[in-house]
């Protein structure tokens, strides 16, 4: 695919080498000459020197025939101008980085479809994500996350006292949630509405944070106890985290050295407690009783600094910490200590930013967009075509014998299913050696089959 990328900062420069090493055609737009060379020194991509909202360099990047342009400077202003005239200009898919929360905010303007952009992306929204989801299911059997944070799904053990426990999934009163699977006696099954739940079984829950949050109750007797939550630094990722654990379940305090910023958020957030003072002062830590806390999450923008609190916070008692870290050199090697200094999470913004951007690149009908138990189990996003037999039909009456991505591919396609693990008897065939080879040999033979019946009939 052709991809023009403008800005190569720390997001920028990565994006541009992950699309490249997957093989995309890339031109990076860049005004910084130093910043510029390094690219064309260690990357294979196409660099363009310029500004980025400007239409004569957009056209030298080529970006009326590309398939997707991402404006990723450190200016939002830019990035969202760059867009809009990239999409005026014939480029198919306009991506955006943002910073600032007002351009999510369409109470007033819809920013997105006033400036003409597809995708706008907010790195500390995606960072608050990550953070906030380790502290929202702290039970957690398995945990994904989907549509940015929109969408959780959760795996949940049905307690024996439980409303769920004897209950048929047509009679659960739910308040929005949906079940995905059930793990019985370490079998999978894709229950319907009859199929009655066991105290035991494992079940999917897939729905909106908030109403996982209260349908949790439903499936397990126990309440869970309040979390008492400090963050360190008041910055925008601060703030979204905040806004994700806006429920009562949640105890949060701040702790923030500008006094201004302390202002603010405590305006913003009454029921938020912020403290005026630095998390490296380990007096301070102990003052205010940080070891009692659940968790500790450090997300400055000074990467030493997240690290010492975090450290010192988990000498003092806290049960979990968590930190972001902005450096692309740190992350590597703290993902390799991670578990020596046993932190719950470490998470990179320009990672979770090129990880969501990369959902969004593919000429497939379909994409892989989260995955558990090491892969066992898929979750796909579909791109829904004009003609798809879905279309203007409710889910209930969709049949999955469609075959939605055999009929909509445009190659030859065909599902090969060698078996269910679910099944004891397929799960013995398939560790069987002899016999896989034989179901391979089978299919190659077929595939040839149908390459030599296609070619006799083009002749």
């Amino acid at each position: 695919m052709k991809i023009v990328v403008a800005g190569a900062g720390d997001v920028g420069h990565y994006l541009c080498q992950i699309l490249s090493e997957d093989g995309h055609s890339v031109t990076l737009i860049e005004s910084e000459d130093s910043t510029a060379d390094d690219v064309e020194e260690h990357l294979d991509v196409r660099v363009v020197r310029g500004n980025g909202a400007s239409a004569v360099c957009l056209l030298k990047a080529g970006v009326e025939a590309c398939d997707f342009f991402m404006a990723m400077t450190a200016h939002d202003q830019l990035n969202i101008v760059a867009c809009s005239i990239a999409a005026n200009l014939g480029a198919k898919t306009t991506i955006a980085r943002v910073h600032d929360q007002v351009y999510a905010d369409a109470s007033v303007i819809n920013y997105q479809k006033h400036f003409n952009i597809d995708i706008l992306i907010n790195p500390e929204a995606l960072t608050a994500v990550e953070l906030a989801k380790h502290v929202r299911n702290p039970e957690r059997m398995a945990l994904e996350d989907f549509a940015r944070g929109a969408i959780e799904l959760q795996e949940v053990e049905i307690s024996p006292d439980s409303k769920a426990a004897g209950t048929a999934l047509r009679d659960l009163r739910l308040s929005g949630v949906k079940i995905g699977y059930v793990e019985r006696e370490g079998e999978l099954i894709v229950p319907r509405a009859e199929t009655v739940l066991r105290a035991g079984d494992k079940a999917s829950i897939i729905g909106s944070p908030d109403n996982i949050l209260k349908d949790r109750r439903v499936f397990s007797s126990a309440s869970p106890a309040a979390q008492r939550i400090v963050l360190y630094g008041a910055t925008e990722t601060a703030i979204s985290v905040i806004r994700r654990l806006h429920d009562h379940r949640f105890k949060i305090r701040v702790i923030e050295p500008d006094l201004e910023k302390c202002k603010t958020l405590a305006e913003a957030f009454p029921n938020v407690t912020v403290i005026n003072g630095s998390a490296t002062s380990l007096r301070l830590l102990e003052e205010e009783q940080i070891g009692s806390a659940d968790y500790f999450i450090a997300c400055t923008k000074d990467d030493e600094e997240n690290v010492m609190t975090c450290l010192q916070a988990k000498k003092l008692g806290v049960a979990h910490v968590e930190l972001v870290i902005n450096k692309p050199d740190y992350e590597q090697v703290l993902q390799n200590i991670s578990g020596f200094l046993n932190f719950e999470s470490i998470v990179s913004p320009r990672r979770v930013t090129v990880s969501e951007i990369k959902k969004f690149v593919t000429n497939k009908e379909y994409s892989i967009i989260g995955s558990l138990r090491g892969g066992t189990i898929e979750f796909l996003e579909l791109n829904v075509g004009e003609k798809a037999p879905a279309i203007g039909r409710p889910l209930r009456h969709v049949n999955p014998g469609d075959y939605y991505i055999i009929k909509n591919s445009e190659p030859p396609s065909v599902i090969l299913e060698c078996g269910f693990l679910s099944n004891a008897n397929d799960e013995a065939l398939l560790q069987n050696e002899e016999h896989m080879r034989a179901m391979m040999k089978g299919a190659a033979e077929g595939i040839l089959k149908y390459v030599e019946a296609a070619e006799e009939k083009s002749q």
